[in-house]
Formats: structure tokens, C-alpha cells, sequence
């Protein structure tokens, strides 16, 4: 099928055959986000099987290379690849012009797998080649996203959810140069990489890039999932989208070059978004019209463990100045627990998305009826019970690797390895197979 020009003069070679009514033009096929989303289950099993394999040199040394590697199957084969899948599905949706090029994202998604495994492989076994090869992947993938995205994001008047996706997307530029040095210095020695220059890049990744983007594309998500239609502009949310990223960037800088006022701004600023990002929560929770459920206990428990590194930062860094010895392990569970908010909200998301993208992939197929004979429904292709069981899985992992971090217990990090792992073998399979199956059993007539 040829390409047709999208309104912004972009070609776009993502014409989906035969997409169901009411699918928008702009969306990719569901081959890209799923792949990239799949790929992130699947780093969510190796980060786990990582923390089991390191819980002993995690208690004696949080910065040993086993333990930095574990921590980078975490960030980027899990963390990242599906935010980047949530990008390539939501950039288009949100502002209504197509991604450059199909291909380019599937090319993009190919190098980063290679690159967000290589690099924390290569970290783990001691092979500097192998991290070479995964830093110049993750630096490739990340300019192939930026050329693919970019045209998309410079549409005006789509409120602030393009402006998050706009930092998003410096923030993972940002966070690509320096973890390229990050890789260099191991080899070269070109500066003295210390804890401090490791916290701040681990900051600019978490806030002024994943976490950034969860905020952008949440603002458009609430609403739709929980059917919360706020009366007023949501002004805290659009507050969340500037100082996240400013604050996340401050903060960072006066950790790298060890200037405590500096940081101490930054940490304000980066307050304030927390704030203003929970604030949006609250009212789009308390606006809503779909009764509780499974997605609401995930947004919720995801907050809960933002606010949960807010004080455990607050106490690590005191602890840190009074040189009290459980400091570093406090600063390391609460970007655990950080993270942690990041994994839940996205695990949670997942189960409401993917399904979401199941049915338009199935009724492009030609299936219409689900297993009961009735309509196909997004219920149809997912089950509560394995949802349930997943949202206990890495729930019970997070608060487990959290503890293990700050107490230094094998025990707390073997089991929150073990928990990790088997989240992601849960989620990933509920959200695989029962497509899979709805599909296989869809009666003949369905089919063309």
C-alpha cells in the first residue's frame, strides 16, 4: 500500500491494512508497541533473575558491577523499553500526525534490545567490548526514536502532554550522552566516576525522561481509564510537566559537581512536581465515574511508592551528611522505590492498554465475536485473576528489593529477585496468551 502524506507534510509509511473504524490514521500498527512492550516483560524477568544472581554482593557493596548491572536490566531493558513502546503508540495518538517511518521504529527497537542488554551483560561479566557495543546500540536507538518522533512533537496547541513528551524525549538524549561517557570513562579513565555521577544520571533518567513521559501520557490515560473528566484545566498536571524535568536537571547538575545548594534547588523543584503531580491524581480520582477496580489499586500503589521515595530520599541524604552508615542504602531504596512507581503504573497501564491494542489488532483479522458468543470486549482477552496475581508479584518485589537495599539483606534481595521475575512472567503471559487464544477459537464465520 503506497504511503500517503500525513497534514504535516510528513510521509508516513505506517498504513495499517485493513484498521478497523474508529482506529485514527496516525496510530502505528499494534507490531510496534506490543513488540516494544513484550520486550519489556521480558527484561522485567531478566532484572529479576539479575537481583537473585547479586544479592550477595548487593549486601556487601551497592556499587559493585554485578549490582550496576542488575540496576540497568531494571532501568533500561525494562523501565525504558516500555516507555518507549508507550511512546511510538501515544506520540501519534496525541498529536495527531504519524511517526516518520514503521521500519525505523522496528530498526529502533531491534538496536535498543541489543544495546539495553549488552551494556548491563557486558558490565556484569567484566567485558568492556560487550559494554561498548551496548552503549553505541542504546546511542544509535536513541537517534533513530528522536528522527522517528520529532516531526510528530513540534505540533502546537495540544496541550501540556506534548510539552512532557517534548522533555521526554531531550531527557533520553540527555541520558544517552551521559551514560556514552558513563561507558568511555570505564575504559578511559576520563574522570573521576564517583557515586555522586552515577545518583545524577540515574535522576535525569528516572524524572527528566521516564518519569517525565509517565506524567505526559497519564494526563491523557486517567481520563479514558477511569472516565474522570476534570471541570476545571488541570493546572497541576501542566505544573508536574515543567518541573519535573527542570528540577530532575538542577538536581542532577549539583550532584555531579558536588554543590549542595545547587542540588538542594533541584531537590525543591523536583518536590513541587511530585506535589503537583499527585494533586492531578487526586482530582482526576476524585472525579471519576467507573467504579474501583484493578487499575486504580495499580495507579494508586504507584503513588504510594513515589511518596515512599520522597521520604526515603529526604532520610537518605540526612543520613548521608551525618555520614550514618545506612545513608547510601536509604538513597538506593528510594530509587528503588522510585522505580518502583515508574514499574507498577506501567505494569498497571499495560493491562488496560494491551488489550486495548489486542482488539483493534483481532478485529483488523476479522474477529468479532468473543469466547461467550457476545461482541469481542477488551475483558475478553485478559484474565482478572493472573492480573491480580501479577499486581501482588511486583508489588511484593519492589517493597522487597526496596527493604534488601537498606538493610542489606541476601534474603529480602533474593526474594524480591525471585518476585520481579515472576511478575514478569505473569503479566506477560496473561496479556499474550489470552489473545492468542481468543483468536485460535474465534468461530470461521468471523474470519473473511
Amino acid at each position: 500500500m503506497a504511503s500517503a502524506p500525513s497534514p504535516s507534510g510528513v510521509v508516513s509509511s505506517g498504513a495499517w491494512a485493513q484498521r478497523p473504524s474508529g482506529v485514527p490514521a496516525a496510530v502505528p500498527p499494534p507490531g510496534i508497541p506490543l513488540a516494544f512492550l513484550g520486550a519489556s516483560g521480558l527484561g522485567l524477568v531478566a532484572m529479576g533473575v539479575a537481583w537473585v544472581l547479586t544479592a550477595g554482593a548487593a549486601s556487601r557493596d551497592l556499587t559493585a558491577d554485578p549490582v550496576v548491572a542488575a540496576v540497568h536490566l531494571g532501568v533500561l531493558a525494562t523501565l525504558a523499553t516500555g516507555v518507549l513502546g508507550a511512546m511510538h503508540q501515544f506520540v501519534p495518538v496525541i498529536t495527531a500526525r504519524p511517526i516518520r517511518s514503521v521500519r525505523t521504529a522496528a530498526t529502533s527497537l531491534i538496536v535498543w534490545v541489543v544495546g539495553a542488554w549488552a551494556l548491563p551483560l557486558g558490565i556484569g561479566t567484566g567485558s568492556p567490548a560487550t559494554t561498548a557495543v551496548g552503549g553505541a546500540a542504546l546511542g544509535v536507538a536513541v537517534a533513530l526514536v528522536t528522527w522517528n518522533l520529532a516531526p510528530s512533537l513540534r505540533v502546537r496547541g495540544k496541550g501540556s502532554s506534548v510539552t512532557a513528551l517534548r522533555w521526554s524525549l531531550a531527557g533520553a538524549i540527555a541520558t544517552t550522552l551521559v551514560g556514552v561517557a558513563f561507558v568511555g570513562d570505564r575504559r578511559a579513565a576520563w574522570f573521576p566516576l564517583s557515586g555522586h555521577v552515577d545518583l545524577a544520571m540515574g535522576v535525569v533518567g528516572m524524572f527528566a525522561w521516564l518519569g517525565t513521559a509517565y506524567i505526559g501520557v497519564a494526563a491523557k490515560l486517567w481520563p479514558m481509564f477511569m472516565l474522570a473528566h476534570l471541570e476545571r484545566p488541570d493546572r497541576a498536571g501542566a505544573t508536574a510537566v515543567w518541573a519535573m524535568p527542570i528540577g530532575a536537571i538542577v538536581l542532577a547538575t549539583g550532584l555531579a559537581i558536588r554543590r549542595d545548594l545547587v542540588a538542594e534547588v533541584g531537590a525543591l523543584v523536583l518536590a513541587v512536581a511530585i506535589v503537583a503531580h499527585l494533586r492531578s491524581l487526586v482530582a482526576h480520582v476524585a472525579h471519576r465515574r467507573r467504579a474501583r477496580d484493578l487499575h486504580l489499586v495499580y495507579v494508586l500503589t504507584s503513588a504510594g511508592l513515589l511518596v515512599a521515595g520522597s521520604l526515603l530520599g529526604a532520610a537518605g541524604t540526612i543520613a548521608v551528611r551525618m555520614r550514618v552508615d545506612a545513608g547510601p542504602g536509604l538513597v538506593a531504596a528510594a530509587m528503588v522505590a522510585f522505580g518502583g512507581w515508574l514499574l507498577v503504573a506501567l505494569v498497571g497501564h499495560a493491562h488496560k492498554v494491551v488489550p486495548f491494542i489486542g482488539w483493534s489488532l483481532l478485529r483488523a483479522r476479522g474477529v468479532r465475536t468473543g469466547p461467550s458468543g457476545r461482541p469481542l470486549a477488551f475483558a475478553d482477552l485478559i484474565d482478572a485473576r493472573w492480573a491480580a496475581l501479577g499486581y501482588g508479584q511486583v508489588t511484593a518485589g519492589v517493597v522487597a528489593l526496596a527493604s534488601g537495599l537498606a538493610t542489606r539483606s541476601v534474603g529480602l534481595l533474593v526474594t524480591a529477585g525471585a518476585l520481579l521475575a515472576a511478575s514478569g512472567v505473569t503479566v506477560t503471559l496473561n496479556l499474550v496468551v489470552h489473545p492468542w487464544r481468543v483468536a485460535r477459537s474465534a468461530p470461521a464465520a468471523d474470519v473473511p
